[in-house]
């Protein structure tokens, strides 16, 4: 039998941190909007790093829409105020009150979703929902990472087919995106919270939103979900320290 370890976390990444250095320049209004961000040759000798480096940071930059480039000019610092582009940057995950924020946007957005799930969802959509609830009900306990990063992956498909059965197709969008974010920066987080977890108050509270949703109560779905998603929220907070982070 193989010996159970914890993951090892991974150190950051040198883009990130050079990203997140940048980011916190333009947010605090060291780099002004519409000043010109410096050359990626000033950027790599200031820093110490190649060029590669540099050319990544700057492109989480431009996908975190604080930057945009211009064709044979360069790139320059884009203005707050004419942002049309939502998008969630890895410098929400660096502090507590601004992960908390991400967070109640999910539960907000996934409340929402299962209250017009209730009435809006079809035979197709319920059948898919009772086949995720199904296995994840059927999970062993999580007795070890992988168990529980099998649950969080299960629950994951679970809100989804929530969100799909709303038929906004924005939610979707929205919560996906959401998902990949905190995929991205809290896994390891969520998973070891499912694992320090009873998991019967998560299977328990799945159950309630899944019930509300096959009665067509709207509210009972809402409500259960809010209360499902504030209390993962409450769970991962209490566990997301500046290491897990």
């Amino acid at each position: 039998m193989i010996q159970q370890y914890e993951k090892i976390a991974r150190p950051r990444r040198l883009p990130d941190e050079i990203a997140e250095k940048l980011a916190g320049d333009i947010n605090s209004g060291v780099l002004k909007p519409g000043g010109k961000l410096p050359t990626e040759h000033d950027l790599s000798l200031a820093f110490g790093v190649a060029r590669t480096v540099v050319r990544e940071a700057i492109a989480q930059l431009k996908y975190e829409g604080l930057i945009q480039s211009k064709q044979g000019v360069g790139a320059f610092i884009s203005d707050p105020n004419q942002k049309s582009v939502f998008r969630i940057g890895s410098s929400c995950f660096k502090k507590r009150k601004e992960l908390a924020m991400v967070l109640q946007l999910q539960t907000s957005n996934l409340a929402a979703a299962a209250a017009l799930a209730a009435t809006n969802r079809t035979h197709n959509d319920l059948q898919l929902m009772a086949e995720l609830h199904d296995k994840i009900i059927k999970s062993p306990i999580p007795s070890s990472y992988e168990l529980a990063e099998d649950i969080l992956d299960r629950s994951r498909s679970f809100y989804l087919s929530i969100a799909k059965a709303s038929g906004n197709i924005h939610f979707l969008d929205i919560i996906r995106m959401i998902n990949s974010r905190l995929n991205e920066h809290l896994r390891s987080v969520a998973v070891k919270n499912i694992m320090a977890t009873d998991i019967t108050l998560i299977h328990n509270e799945l159950t309630c939103i899944h019930e509300n949703i096959i009665h067509s109560n709207q509210e009972g779905s809402r409500l259960a979900t809010r209360d499902h998603f504030e209390k993962s929220t409450e769970r991962l907070l209490a566990r997301a320290d500046e290491k897990d982070v």
